[in-house]
């Protein structure tokens, strides 16, 4: 019962430990000096990381912040590029002009590390209470099971987020988030994670409206 009480306490820390590995705001601060409302408009820029993983940013934030009489669109409609591509600022200029975005909303990842490491083996046994013979001693080791050892690989990112008013002709901060350093093994389940913290964050602040319950 003891060594069982053990093991549950260890797949709880090893679960509560996991789950801290979501990404969270460490950092979130709406500019006191803005005094503009919401937006109608908002162009959604994931400025770096693989191709893939910005559209499929850009398409989930998009979705989530469309509200009714304020829309939302992904940069890469405007200005596609491939992985490691960065956009002119003339082209980024003339698209927000030309679309009239009254908003930006960017996200910067500012980590991103693969550190792989060594699992080493470990030898599992099925322990007999007779150790005070030899032979009884050896017979528990009889059963002895060999997991060789293996690479495990581990992946962590940080995100930072920005919107911007378009009112002003470089633009203006009105809110920043910066996330903490979180597990990004599973890339698709971490945006999705961010998009609705992203999301959540922006409705507490009055940066775009409250969604439909």
């Amino acid at each position: 019962m003891q060594k069982l009480s053990a093991l549950l306490i260890v797949a709880l820390a090893a679960v509560a430990s996991f789950a801290g590995g979501s990404p969270k705001l460490a950092l979130s601060w709406k500019n006191p000096n803005y005094t503009g409302g919401t937006f109608q408009n908002i162009l959604v820029l994931a400025i770096n990381g693989q191709a893939a993983n910005r559209a499929e940013f850009e398409d989930e934030l998009v979705a989530a912040i469309t509200r009714p009489g304020e829309t939302a669109a992904p940069s890469y409609e405007f200005l596609p590029r491939p992985n490691a591509t960065p956009i002119a600022k003339s082209d980024l200029r003339w698209v927000v002009r030309k679309q009239k975005f009254d908003a930006i909303v960017t996200a910067l990842v500012t980590k991103n590390t693969t550190k792989t490491n060594y699992v080493p083996p470990d030898v599992v046994y099925t322990p007999v209470a007779y150790y005070d013979t030899f032979y009884g001693y050896y017979d528990a080791l009889v059963p002895v099971v060999y997991a060789p050892g293996y690479m495990q690989t581990e992946k962590q990112a940080q995100v930072e987020v920005n919107v911007y008013s378009t009112a002003k002709p470089d633009g203006e901060l009105v809110w920043t988030g910066t996330t903490n350093v979180f597990d990004s093994n599973s890339v698709m389940k971490v945006i999705k994670d961010l998009v609705k913290l992203v999301t959540k964050e922006l409705e507490r602040q009055n940066v775009i409206a409250p969604g439909l319950k």
